[in-house]
């Protein structure tokens, strides 16, 4: 669902697209599958195998497990003006505990709590529910959501988390609201190279997972604008062994999935490579993946994209008027590259996140990370037309090495 931790919206859901694929990295692609649904997801998921049941999580998880009375009273019996956001789940709740013993305290003292609470016919269910409860449990990162506790009593089931009083990343993109603030440049490519980083760590030969969910509205923030990922119920166990993929029913959010798991159910570390790269031309763009409301050849922002992402000179014509050009001329083109890489459509070309992180964090490094740009060209030609030129291909890394090779954009 769409996590909204820090203010009271409700979420949308994309519509269905056609997504495109193609055979090299160049913008242009063939119409692939049209996939038809009316819920943001695809398909139903199953659970991960270890732990695979009730009893296990019960027994094997370090998060607290709250009773339904304990968390009915921390939110004050889930009124409706606590409602921190709504989406295919159900609901979330803000709640207060004590920081120490856990009990429900009251409004305004101790510890402030998100409480996701599971409607009871909801598309996701309980399969999705105990899939979170596994990852959470024993995943732990800075970039990370974290997990308080859960409750599973009778036919409830909820999960409770740490409180992101910035709420998504998605409502300060795209809502027009005195609640969000605009987004600097500098605070985009923060939010950039957190959202990286918790990925990279997914991916990491000590969690081995693919998270299938990279979009704007799983990417909650703190106070300090700290990008952490939430909502794992699709996420994933990676290929073990020899194998180079993980088989599995296609699941995921219009606009975000990449195109050869869509055609294949193929499932890999580069799927959420390609999502972390929509979402790149997003802080770019400060667009919505998929839009309807814009004209036809714009419905989706990536493909429109591409063309831009692939001429620095055009860069800033696509870059969000809302910055006033308060950013760095190169780093918004470097990011740009980076993007573009990222969505690469042959899927082992686009870089690891490891090497992601490496060139943003060069990135936040550049002295002229907000800089007024002394010019701003105009984007010339058709909107979305033209040939994009082939990107720079990745540096590619042989072997386990201690620090991945950065990235040319």
């Amino acid at each position: 669902m769409g996590n909204c931790w820090g203010a009271e919206v409700k979420t949308e859901s994309p519509s269905p697209i056609v997504f495109a694929s193609g055979r090299n990295c160049k913008h242009g692609s063939k119409k692939g599958t049209v996939l038809s649904a009316s819920s943001r997801r695809v398909s139903s998921s199953s659970a991960p195998q270890t732990p695979g049941s009730e009893g296990e999580i019960l027994s094997s998880s370090k998060p607290k497990s709250f009773t339904f009375s304990e968390l009915r009273t921390a939110t004050r019996n889930f009124r409706p003006d606590s409602v921190l956001g709504e989406g295919g789940f159900g609901a979330v709740f803000k709640g207060w505990i004590d920081e120490h013993t856990f009990a429900a305290a009251k409004p305004g003292t101790g510890l402030v709590i998100a409480v996701k609470k599971l409607n009871q016919e909801s598309f996701q269910g309980h399969r999705e529910w105990m899939t979170e409860v596994n990852y959470l449990s024993q995943l732990s990162h800075p970039n990370l959501v974290r997990l308080i506790g859960y409750c599973l009593e009778d036919e409830q089931r909820l999960l409770v988390y740490e409180f992101m009083p910035r709420g998504s990343l998605e409502n300060h993109l795209f809502r027009r609201s005195p609640h969000y603030h605009l987004l600097s440049w500098s605070l985009r490519m923060k939010i950039a190279l957190g959202g990286a980083r918790g990925l990279a760590f997914l991916h990491s030969d000590k969690a081995k997972v693919i998270y299938r969910d990279f979009k704007t509205s799983n990417v909650l923030l703190d106070s300090n604008y700290n990008a952490k990922l939430s909502d794992f119920g699709l996420a994933k166990d990676g290929p073990s062994g020899s194998r180079s993929h993980v088989s599995t029913r296609v699941m995921g959010t219009y606009g975000y999935a990449a195109p050869e798991y869509l055609s294949t159910g193929h499932l890999t570390a580069k799927s959420d490579v390609y999502s972390f790269g929509v979402v790149l031309v997003e802080l770019l763009t400060g667009q919505r993946a998929i839009d309807n409301n814009r004209p036809s050849e714009e419905h989706n922002l990536v493909e429109w994209a591409k063309p831009y992402l692939a001429n620095k000179r055009r860069v800033i014509g696509i870059m969000d008027s809302r910055l006033q050009g308060r950013y760095s001329v190169a780093g918004a083109q470097r990011t740009a590259g980076l993007a573009l890489q990222c969505l690469c459509m042959q899927a082992k070309r686009r870089p690891s996140m490891d090497q992601l992180v490496v060139a943003l964090e060069q990135l936040q490094e550049a002295k002229d990370v907000e800089r007024t740009p002394k010019t701003e060209p105009k984007s010339s030609g058709h909107r979305g037309g033209g040939r994009a030129r082939t990107p720079r291909r990745n540096i590619s890394v042989n072997g386990k090495v201690a620090r991945p090779s950065p990235l040319r954009a």
